[in-house]
């Protein structure tokens, strides 16, 4: 089942300059376009990402929306179990993704 783009989940996640090391003020945006491109086809038939620098601490690290509603974890998991999916396990995936971009990213700088 392929959603219409409104229909769809966008996670908005925000990633901390340090998960790049010491440099990674600097290399922060960067990273996130490289990233958005790589995750583009995971879940793509019900969930939009869009990973963004996280420079203020008070924004919040992910939320989750809905054609512009935001949802709380317990919308979300009723939203992901009409697709087999687990909220847990949809973010400990999403966040060993993160982590391999991380690694697969810093090699390619280090080239």
């Amino acid at each position: 089942m392929n959603l219409a783009e409104e229909k769809k989940l966008t996670v908005f996640y925000k990633m901390e300059p340090g998960c790049l090391g010491p440099q990674g003020e600097t290399m922060i945006e960067q990273y996130c376009r490289y990233a958005q491109e790589k995750i583009e086809g995971l879940d793509e038939n019900f969930v939009n990402w869009v990973i963004e620098p996280r420079f203020d601490k008070k924004l919040p690290e992910v939320q989750y929306k809905v054609n512009g509603k935001e949802l709380i974890s317990s919308m979300v998991e009723r939203y992901l179990a009409v697709f087999g999916r687990d909220l847990d396990e949809f973010e400990e995936s999403f966040n060993q993704k993160l982590t391999e971009m991380i690694e697969e990213f810093l090699d390619r700088k280090e080239l």
